[in-house]
């Protein structure tokens, strides 16, 4: 059993997410992961976090401050509407 050598199933689950992460995430190789010093895997998945969080941050408030300029409805009238060119109105 690994738990005998300090390697608990849970750490190893632990392992196996981070690797996941980075390869699903940050498009980086399982290879790239594993070689990875634990420190060095722990700051990129930490940070790969930080900045998917702040890319959500951003998509959220750019669509909430888009949907209240939504709100704003326009109508075509004869005044705003584009004009036909002559060649395709049949006017000549």
């Amino acid at each position: 059993m690994r738990s005998f050598f300090g390697l608990t199933s849970e750490y190893m689950e632990a392992v196996y997410e981070q690797f996941f992460f980075l390869k699903y995430s940050g498009g980086w190789s399982f290879i790239e992961s594993y070689n990875l010093p634990i420190g060095l895997r722990t700051w990129f998945v930490e940070r790969l976090i930080k900045q998917l969080q702040a890319e959500k941050e951003a998509i959220e408030s750019s669509s909430n401050s888009s949907s209240s300029k939504r709100s704003t409805r326009q109508e075509l009238t004869t005044q705003n509407q584009p004009k036909m060119p002559a060649h395709l109105s049949g006017r000549s």
